[in-house]
């Protein structure tokens, strides 16, 4: 039975932080509390918080219970001690027989993801037999690292995860005495690109030490060359702004969108350069589009927390949608954590008999995090606790420390091939408009990070039947509005296989989407970019259950873009077109407040 939308109400702004609610029960709490406050307990909490700044917020705990656990296993397994010595031996052989006859094939490749061995002086001697004696080393690892009887799971990923961030670190890449391209540039240039490299290294040495960032290069200015698709701010409070966009065609669906990005980082992914701004497209096509800019916490926001972000970010924000645009429900489309609260909300409407959703699309978001990646691999009670400790002292998680985290899951390419571009082969980093995205990140507010590591994260609350809200737990499959979710073959902050698990715990109709490439070059996968395919399928509401690799194996993949499926999907459920609705809503308080992108965008 098909309900008829609320009737939107008038939007009040909220100058002030709404009181907090617990997101979570007291009969739901965490499964460890922390224990009583002693009288120096802020002594304590200031002490870890100055380790936890020298580590840059990671725990070693995990790191020596990992290593202790393999080595025990490794210790009363003499059948696999003799596995490894003869791999070992086997490798050493191989290596020895490239040594002594050079023109024979190398008998170990880098890893698909691994571009650190791409220049062609590494297959010509001896820095062939230096890339080869490495990748035997990473092979034996490998082999040393996978799961062993009695091993835990999670111990022996997380060994393998360390040996590869310890290899990486030992790579002859990095050595200018081994790495041919560094010694060839240096004598092209006569030590020039070491001089240049060294100037390169103090500057960033010195943006470290100040948390001082460069300014976007010309060319890449953010409302001029990039979030340049035209509209106005019409609704602000203190922790987002609306945006809704200037509609481009004579005629527009009926049924508006709105995006909730992350807040992890900017919204403005979503909108970079024109020719692969998302919403530029959408609104070409006839589209209504809303956007949430979020702010950029300070200390003074500290206490914001998830509840926050649902109440007074996505509600407040499809307060004001349903306001401009009254009697039509909003296509609702959430990325990255976006997607996840968006989930929430989405659930929590269902629950409630709010029937002012038209379908839900999730961007590379997780609403399981059972297997949510290498981000997961070290994230347990002492890792939670030590950032606890060091969001305590600063009300926030810093933007270096996340940045780090997510650097470290491909450090090969991320860290140690722009080392040695940078800082050894004197080259500046080439200005792209991902790249001055992915500089200008944000800070995380303590209380909601707090909530999200534990309740998401580390106890999957939220597919465990155990995630409430205003203290009534929801639950995902009582959605019934379609649903539009989307998966990236190489994501590795949202795995698509976790992705993917939407399906499970949701009854509804779901077309599913599996795209070429990463988390962001994925979902910024615009017609006419070479290269690109994807995979689509629909699932029927009620229809069973299909695994992601059976899934994979029956379905084909398909050249170019899924923006003109995703935007065809969008438009059988647009409800017709109509002329287009002013901008905002000024007697209901929505009056335009700024063009686009506002001002939140320009938040330090």
């Amino acid at each position: 039975m098909t309900r008829s939308p609320q009737k939107p109400k008038t939007i009040t702004r909220h100058p002030q932080n709404a009181p907090l609610q617990a997101l979570i029960p007291r009969a739901t709490a965490p499964t460890q509390e922390p224990g009583p406050d002693h009288p120096h307990e802020n002594f304590d909490r200031a002490a870890r918080a100055a380790v936890a700044r020298l580590s840059g917020g990671v725990s070693s705990y995990a790191f020596l219970e990992a290593w202790s656990d393999w080595a025990q296993h490794m210790a009363r397994a003499p059948g696999r001690q003799l596995e490894l010595a003869e791999h070992a031996q086997r490798n050493f052989m191989k290596v020895f027989s490239l040594a002594t006859s050079p023109t024979s094939p190398p008998p170990f490749a880098p890893k698909p993801y691994d571009h650190r061995f791409k220049y062609a002086g590494w297959q010509k001697p001896p820095f062939q037999l230096w890339q080869q004696s490495f990748l035997a080393i990473q092979d034996w690892w490998d082999g040393a690292t996978e799961p062993m009887r009695g091993l835990s799971t999670d111990d022996a990923e997380r060994t393998r995860f360390l040996a590869r961030q310890t290899l990486d670190i030992l790579s002859p890449s990095n050595s200018p005495l081994l790495n041919p391209e560094i010694i060839a540039e240096t004598a092209r240039s006569v030590g020039k690109n070491l001089i240049e490299g060294g100037a390169h290294f103090t500057h960033d040495a010195m943006k470290t030490l100040t948390g001082q960032r460069d300014p976007a290069p010309e060319g890449y200015l953010i409302g001029k060359d990039l979030a340049c698709t035209q509209g106005q701010v019409i609704f602000r409070n203190d922790l987002f702004e609306l945006i809704q966009y200037a509609p481009q065609t004579a005629q527009v669906q009926a049924r508006p969108i709105l995006i909730v990005p992350a807040w992890i980082m900017k919204y403005y992914i979503l909108d970079l350069s024109p020719e692969n701004s998302l919403v530029r497209y959408l609104v070409g096509q006839g589209f209504t589009v809303f956007m949430i800019s979020w702010c950029n916490p300070t200390v003074d926001q500290r206490d914001l927390s998830l509840e926050d972000y649902r109440k007074r970010g996505v509600m407040e924000a499809l307060d004001a949608v349903t306001t401009v645009i009254p009697d039509a429900p909003v296509h609702a489309v959430g990325y990255c954590l976006g997607g996840t609260i968006l989930a929430i909300a989405a659930a929590t409407m269902a629950r409630d008999s709010d029937n002012r959703l038209a379908s839900v699309t999730l961007m590379a978001a997780q609403v399981d995090f059972a297997e949510a990646g290498e981000l997961l691999l070290f994230l347990d009670e002492s890792q939670i606790a030590f950032l606890e400790d060091l969001m305590w002292e600063q009300g926030y998680l810093d933007r270096p420390q996340m940045a780090r985290a997510f650097a470290t899951i491909r450090a090969e390419d991320l860290i140690w091939s722009r080392a040695v571009q940078r800082y050894f082969l004197g080259r500046e980093d080439v200005p792209t408009d991902i790249g001055v995205w992915l500089s200008d990140t944000t800070r995380m507010p303590a209380r909601m990070h707090s909530q999200y590591l534990r309740g998401l994260f580390l106890e999957n609350r939220l597919t465990a039947g155990r995630f409430a809200v205003e203290g009534r737990v929801i639950a995902l499959k009582d959605m019934s509005v379609p649903m539009f979710v989307i998966g990236t073959e190489t994501d590795h902050i949202a795995p698509w296989r976790s992705v993917y698990k939407t399906q499970l715990f949701t009854d509804g109709d779901l077309t599913f989407v599996l795209t070429k490439s990463g988390h962001n070059s994925g979902i910024l996968s615009e017609p006419g970019h070479k290269g690109r395919h994807y995979r689509i399928s629909r699932r029927p509401a009620g229809a069973l259950y299909v695994g992601p690799d059976a899934w994979l194996a029956q379905t084909e993949p398909k050249p170019g873009s899924w923006w003109p499926d995703w935007a065809d999907w969008l438009m059988a459920r647009g409800g017709g077109q109509v002329n287009p609705p002013p901008i905002g809503a000024p007697d209901s308080g929505l009056a335009p407040l700024a063009s686009a992108p506002g001002t939140f965008v320009f938040q330090p």
